[in-house]
């Protein structure tokens, strides 16, 4: 199969999708959804995010979880990190990729982790310092880069702007976020035109949650362009607390088939991610409430 057919799905079930969830999910429960999802095939998840558990309780254990994470070849488990020490620590910790995040929304961005664009940019060029020391990739996401729920549509230059200082700074790939799942596939597409104008399309990876129904569409529209890199999350867990009804990421199991039946090479064995799906959805539903966590939305 040609290269242009194969797309890299990356889980960010375990990060993305359980941040959120108001019920405390257990470590081991944690750690055995990203094996079933590394059994399934998956060579990228987003397994902690190194934030303070004030903002995030339930990534209060992530340091037990990066360290105790199994490691295989071919599979990179990465964290998300708000700043230099949240990144030195999930280096320590074992992290094989960071992810760094702002938003094309300037009071999306304040909202959400209490800076301007700018300043958030300044706080990573620490990080991504240190990522190069350590050889270690750096993604950045730029959330609200079609909708934001406080500003309503985005200037495709705005979020192209973001992606560009992003890039600028030294990191390997963009993840463009649909953070409220309002996007349409005509916004979709005239913000990956206008970024593509300055972003290689090998680097640029699209992360879209289905809200409003419109997440496969989205992605089609995305492979028109020839991204090759979609972001999911196990059973479709996860959302975004700034928009009350929001349903959650795009699902898996969901995506995977799609793709496979546009003829997309993935690389995930669909029965053993059905077994990751179940147990995600059997883990939200019996854990035992924890305190309602600060936003952080993708």
């Amino acid at each position: 199969m040609s290269e242009d057919r194969k797309v890299t799905i990356v889980e960010v079930g375990p990060r993305d999708g359980l941040q959120n969830e108001t019920r405390v999910i257990s470590t081991e429960d944690k750690l055995g959804l990203i094996a079933l999802l590394a059994d399934a095939g998956f060579s990228r998840i987003e397994s902690a995010a190194f934030v303070s558990p004030r903002w995030v309780p339930q990534m209060a254990d992530h340091h037990v979880v990066m360290r105790r994470a199994e490691r295989r070849p071919g599979l990179v488990l990465s964290a998300l990190v708000p700043n230099e020490k949240g990144a030195a620590a999930a280096i320590e910790a074992g992290a094989q990729e960071l992810a760094v995040f702002t938003s094309a929304s300037e009071t999306f961005t304040l909202k959400n982790i209490n800076c301007t664009i700018k300043e958030s940019i300044e706080r990573f060029k620490p990080v991504l310092a240190l990522a190069a020391r350590h050889g270690i990739p750096v993604r950045g996401y730029v959330s609200c880069a079609m909708d934001c729920p406080f500003e309503g549509p985005i200037n495709p230059w705005s979020a192209r702007s973001v992606a560009d200082r992003l890039v600028a700074l030294g990191c390997t790939e963009i993840a463009v976020a649909d953070t409220i799942g309002c996007a349409t596939p005509d916004g979709v597409g005239k913000m990956l035109a206008e970024i593509l104008k300055s972003i290689p399309v090998s680097i640029l990876a699209c992360h879209f949650h289905d809200t409003s129904g419109l997440a496969l569409a989205n992605v089609d529209v995305a492979l028109g362009y020839g991204i090759g890199i979609f972001d999911s999350a196990a059973g479709g867990l996860g959302g975004c607390p700034y928009a009350p009804g929001a349903s959650g990421n795009l699902a898996s199991g969901v995506l995977a088939r799609h793709l496979t039946m546009l003829g997309y090479q993935h690389g995930i064995d669909m029965a053993r991610l059905d077994e990751a799906e179940t147990f995600a959805l059997q883990v939200k539903s019996v854990s035992p409430k924890a305190s309602k966590p600060r936003a952080l939305g993708r």
